[in-house]
């Protein structure tokens, strides 16, 4: 049987070029959530300023596998040493300041952090649990980061927070794959033909095949009169048509109309009405 197989993507996402920063963490647990949030989207870097408590059996236990990034997380005592090197810095914000400062969305902020990470690293900055990054952190950052939750309720622990921007981080790396076409993973694999199929889409002949055997099935079975067709063939067609069957399902669909042909003890062996394709009734 033929199957297709998704091609992989590197776990290299960004090269580490993308750092997350995490400012004055005062819940170690947190720590580990934010890294398996990181993991789970290829990213590596974790830079952790004054964290309360760090490293500790809390926070491993909540990285749940992605204790690699907290084993090459960085612990410094400054904000400024965290970014010291990096060519753009941005800084998530919930609320609006009097001095406006350039502001976007997390999938405009991610395309920006993605165009300045080939140019030396770029650091993501959240801040602490309870009231996020000071005004003087903020004014640190060439963007603010604003993710647009329920107004009603808009505070986001911090690793969804982290979750947000990670993610799109990685929609944006994927979209940019295999010469600008996308990654696979990214395409809808939702009938034959599409990537992804285990099996080939029906050719028109076999599909053409099926219904000569239903209509003949449903006459069998006195459901169908050809004299007064009505429209039940063709709402059966359209109801079959929009399911778009690939190879195996008509073999199994021909399979069931020659059982129930054979239980009504009208099969007529040798038509081309009552014979099911190749593999007919096959089970996977």
């Amino acid at each position: 049987m033929h199957k297709s197989a998704m091609p992989q993507e590197g776990t290299d996402t960004f090269d580490d070029q993308i750092r997350i920063v995490l400012v004055e963490t005062s819940h170690s647990g947190n720590i580990g959530a934010v890294a398996r949030a990181m993991k789970n989207m290829a990213l590596g870097s974790l830079w952790l300023v004054n964290p309360t408590s760090f490293p500790d059996e809390t926070s491993y236990a909540r990285a749940a596998g992605a204790s690699d990034v907290l084993d090459n997380a960085r612990v410094v005592t400054s904000l400024d040493e965290a970014i010291a090197d990096c060519v753009c810095v941005m800084g998530t914000s919930a609320r609006g300041r009097k001095v406006p400062w350039p502001v976007m969305a997390p999938p405009d902020a991610a395309a920006k952090a993605s165009e300045h990470s080939g140019a030396g690293p770029v650091a993501l900055i959240f801040g602490r649990e309870n009231h996020g990054l000071s005004n003087e952190e903020l004014q640190r950052c060439h963007f603010h980061i604003h993710i647009p939750s329920n107004p009603d309720y808009s505070s986001l622990n911090l690793s969804m927070a982290v979750q947000v921007m990670c993610y799109e981080l990685r929609m944006h790396y994927l979209r940019g794959l295999e010469g600008g076409d996308g990654s696979p993973y990214l395409k809808p694999m939702a009938a034959p033909g599409d990537a992804g199929w285990d099996v080939p889409p029906a050719p028109v002949r076999d599909v053409e095949g099926f219904f000569e055997h239903l209509e003949q099935v449903l006459v069998d079975v006195d459901f169908h009169r050809r004299e007064k067709p009505g429209l039940l063939m063709t709402r059966l067609r359209r109801l079959f048509q929009r399911a778009k069957l690939d190879q195996t399902e008509i073999n199994i669909l021909r399979g069931v109309l020659s059982a129930v042909q054979k239980s009504a003890g009208t099969d007529k062996s040798g038509s081309n009405t009552s014979k099911a394709g190749p593999a007919a009734g096959e089970q996977e």
